[in-house]
C-alpha cells in the first residue's frame, strides 16, 4: 500500500512522490550529481560514468569541464553546469593552482531545487550546500592527500617547505584543511572505495561509510600467458604518485627496462633524473595501454593509494605485481599469488621486492591472478551502487508516522504477537 508524501524541499513545494514503507522510485526524484572537474578521464571519472549511467536523467554539476568530443560520452554526452573557474585565465592547464577558490566556487552551486544529491568527490565536491530536507551522498574517491597524509613531502618536492613561498602555502593547506574538516558534517551518507579509504573518512571526519569498490572494466583486458621482459607502470605524474621512487630504484638497476605510460607536472624532472634502461611514454590511448600491460614481467605500483585501478587492469591481464604495502593494495593483490609486497616507500626496498619477485616469479599463473581481478567490475559496482541508493532514499524520504498510526501499529504488533 503506498502513500503520497509531500516534500519541503526549498523552490520545489509543489512536487509529490510516492513512497511505501521499503521503497522510494528513484525515477520520481529530481538528482544532481557533483564531480570535482572534468580534465582527464581517470578513476574518478569512471565512477562518475557508471553513477549517470544508473541515474541517467540526473543533471551534472563540476567545477570545470575540459572534455573534448570524444570523452564527452563518458558522461553520456552531458554539458555539465560548471563554476567561476571556467573562465579563470589558463583554467585549462593551471586548474590544479585555483585549489584556495575551490571551496568557495563548489559552494555556489544552488541545488535546492534536487531531492537527492550524490557527489563523487576526491576533493572538494562533498562540499556542496544543501538542506536539512535533501538527502545528500557521497562516494569518496580521495581525500585531499595533498593537505593532509602528504602534507609534508607535497612541500617539500614543490619547493614549498621554506621561504615566503612556503609560508604562504602552508597558510593555504590550513586554510583547506579546516574546510575540509569543517565541511565534513555535510554529507548524510558515506560511501568509500576501500576499507582504507572507509578508515581515512573516520579519521578525518569521524563518520562511517559503506565500502563499494570502484568499477572496473575487467572485459576489457585480455588474458596473455606470454610476458616480455620489461616493467611497466602506468600513472599519472604528480609527486604523491611516487614514480620518483620507481625511477630511482631502476636507476640503480640499469640491466632491467622499465616503460613509463603517463604524464603530469612531474615529467621534466622524471625525465632529468633516469638512466637510459627507463623509457618514457606520455600519455597514450587505451589500447596501447593495454598492449605494454599485458605483456609486461610485472606492473609497479609505489604509492599508497584509496584503491587502484590500473592495478585491477594489470592483474585481468595476467600480469602480477609488485606494490607498496600500504592503502588499499592489500584489499586488492593476493600476496604471493598476484603480486608481492614492498612495506616501506623507499627504492631500496623496491629493489628488494623486484628480486623476491624474480625469484618466485615462475610461481605465479596468469589464470589465478586474472581470477582475483574479476571480483571488481562494473556491474558489480553498479548493483550495489543501486542499492544503497535505494536503501538509503527510502529511509530518508519515508513520511514519519502521526501519533495516531504510530499506536496503532504499536497495538496491532502487541496483539498478532499474543496470538502467535
Amino acid at each position: 500500500m503506498s502513500r503520497r508524501l509531500k516534500l519541503n524541499v526549498r523552490g520545489n513545494e509543489n512536487r509529490v512522490h510516492r513512497f511505501d514503507d521499503n521503497y522510494v522510485s528513484l525515477s520520481d526524484l529530481k538528482i544532481a550529481v557533483v564531480h570535482d572537474w572534468l580534465v582527464t578521464y581517470g578513476g574518478a571519472e569512471r565512477v562518475l560514468e557508471q553513477i549517470l549511467k544508473l541515474f541517467p536523467h540526473a543533471d551534472l554539476f563540476t567545477l570545470c569541464d575540459f572534455f573534448n568530443d570524444d570523452q564527452r560520452g563518458h558522461i553520456l554526452g552531458k554539458h555539465p553546469t560548471t563554476s567561476v573557474l571556467q573562465k579563470m585565465p589558463w583554467a585549462k592547464s593551471k586548474y590544479r593552482s585555483y585549489l584556495p577558490l575551490m571551496p568557495i566556487a563548489v559552494e555556489q552551486f544552488d541545488l535546492s531545487d534536487y531531492d537527492l544529491v550524490i557527489s563523487s568527490s576526491h576533493a572538494v565536491a562533498r562540499g556542496v550546500l544543501t538542506t536539512s530536507d535533501q538527502l545528500h551522498l557521497s562516494y569518496i574517491n580521495n581525500t585531499m592527500v595533498y593537505a593532509w597524509d602528504m602534507y609534508h613531502h607535497y612541500l617539500r618536492s614543490a619547493g614549498l617547505h621554506r621561504g615566503m613561498r612556503g609560508v604562504i602555502a602552508k597558510a593555504v593547506m590550513h586554510y583547506i584543511r579546516n574546510w575540509d574538516a569543517a565541511s565534513g558534517n555535510r554529507v548524510d551518507r558515506y560511501i568509500a572505495n576501500s576499507e582504507y579509504m572507509s578508515r581515512r573518512i573516520a579519521k578525518l571526519y569521524g563518520r562511517e561509510a559503506e565500502v563499494i569498490y570502484p568499477p572496473v572494466e575487467v572485459d576489457n583486458f585480455k588474458l596473455q600467458q606470454e610476458k616480455e621482459n620489461y616493467y611497466v607502470t602506468v600513472s599519472r605524474l604528480v609527486p604523491f604518485k611516487r614514480i620518483d621512487l620507481i625511477v630511482e630504484a631502476f636507476n640503480r638497476m640499469p640491466e632491467k627496462k622499465l616503460v613509463i605510460l603517463g604524464d603530469g607536472p612531474d615529467m621534466k624532472k622524471l625525465r632529468a633524473t633516469a638512466g637510459a634502461n627507463i623509457e618514457f611514454f606520455g600519455f597514450r590511448n587505451s589500447e596501447i595501454v593495454n598492449e605494454y600491460v599485458k605483456k609486461a614481467r610485472a606492473f609497479l605500483f609505489s604509492s599508497a593509494e584509496p584503491f587502484g585501478i590500473a592495478v585491477v587492469e594489470a592483474q585481468a591481464c595476467g600480469t602480477p605485481v609488485i606494490a607498496f604495502g600500504k592503502g588499499a593494495a592489500p584489499e586488492i593483490i593476493a600476496d604471493g599469488e598476484s603480486g608481492v609486497f614492498f612495506h616501506q616507500q623507499e627504492a631500496g626496498a623496491l629493489i628488494d621486492a623486484v628480486e623476491r619477485f624474480e625469484k618466485i616469479g615462475s610461481w605465479f599463473e596468469p589464470e589465478r591472478i586474472r581470477a582475483n581481478a574479476m571480483r571488481f567490475s562494473a556491474e558489480s559496482f553498479r548493483e550495489q551502487f543501486r542499492q544503497f541508493v535505494e536503501q538509503a532514499a527510502a529511509e530518508h524520504f519515508r513520511r514519519p508516522h502521526s501519533v495516531e498510526e504510530t499506536y496503532f501499529r504499536s497495538h496491532a504488533e502487541k496483539f498478532s504477537a499474543s496470538i502467535t
